[in-house]
């Protein structure tokens, strides 16, 4: 394992220095709080975008909040292309406030739209609440495009950490029920693997912004039974054919005991025959491409994350 990156090292330890207690001795929204509070000293400033709008979509279980971002320069009713994403956060925390810096620069970068989706969250809504909420968004940004100003031609999923495997399970499921076909998939620091018996999960248990026991207590709350582990949309590295997936961007980071269950999905689908751009962030720690304000490395992702946009876009004309 490669030297923590020093402003990684320096993240680390200021959070070290905060008052944060073990998630098993707070309530759920006690905990979803100090997730705020830790982060937000972090975050990158949010930038200027075109237009920002917040609105309510049909979900399956009630309306889902999302929040369209237009880059700056763009007008009104153009037609661009759209990344639906889906923000990380253990599918307990986080929501469209928490990745608002994030998707406002891919937003700007990538000169697309992006579209934040507020799917349900465990444990009030278990697995596989939150990934219906996702096809669904992505099926409503498709079949609402003229609303919405995107081109449904031009679609792409991606998300971090929980999202990351919303997207990928996403895709998935629209390769084999009806689309819309998606030009990308972007999958930082996916979970792809609820098992959590990867060799990463013993060698980076502990110590950094992601540990073993706080992804056992992500599970805990998220699953409704054991036996979900080894459902593929729970843990898509499980799934049976990974072939006829849109080209993915897969990013991990070396100190994040989900390295190498993100390697191993990028693994696959290059093996299945889906073309894969794969990129190991080696000295960083999990969070760190929304925690931007205080590591670099998180810019220059995000900045990677949109040169694949822009490109699968182009391609998809």
């Amino acid at each position: 394992m490669s030297t923590l990156d020093p402003q990684a090292q320096a993240m680390v330890d200021a959070m070290a220095r905060m008052q944060v207690l073990p998630l098993s001795q707070l309530s759920v929204e006690q905990a979803r709080e100090q997730f705020a509070r830790t982060r937000a000293p972090f975050l990158a400033p949010p930038q200027e975008v075109g237009a920002v709008s917040d609105s309510a979509i049909p979900g399956p279980a009630g309306k889902l909040r999302i929040r369209a971002y237009r880059p700056l320069g763009s007008r009104h009713e153009e037609a661009l292309p759209a990344l639906v994403y889906f923000h990380g956060g253990g599918w307990v925390f986080g929501d469209l406030d928490s990745h608002d810096p994030l998707c406002r620069e891919l937003c700007n970068l990538a000169q697309c739209v992006v579209i934040s989706v507020e799917y349900r969250r465990a444990p009030e809504h278990r697995f596989p609440a939150a990934v219906e909420d996702a096809i669904a968004a992505v099926r409503h940004v498709a079949g609402r495009a003229a609303d919405l100003h995107v081109d449904a031609t031009r679609l792409a999923v991606g998300g971090d950490s929980a999202g990351g495997t919303l997207a990928t399970v996403a895709a998935l499921t629209l390769r084999d029920h009806g689309g819309p076909r998606l030009a990308l998939q972007v999958l930082i620091y996916p979970v792809t693997d609820l098992a959590m018996d990867s060799r990463s999960y013993t060698s980076i248990a502990n110590g950094f912004t992601l540990t073993r026991e706080r992804m056992t207590y992500f599970r805990e709350l998220y699953l409704r039974r054991p036996a979900d582990i080894g459902d593929w949309r729970a843990s898509p590295l499980k799934a049976p054919d990974l072939s006829r997936l849109p080209p993915a961007l897969v990013i991990t980071a070396g100190h994040d005991p989900l390295v190498d269950e993100g390697k191993a999905y990028a693994e696959r689908l290059a093996a299945s025959g889906v073309p894969v751009t794969y990129t190991c962030y080696d000295g960083l720690v999990h969070g760190f491409v929304s925690m931007a304000g205080a590591i670099d490395a998180g810019h220059r992702a995000i900045a990677e994350v949109a040169v694949a946009v822009k490109s699968a876009f182009s391609g998809a004309r």
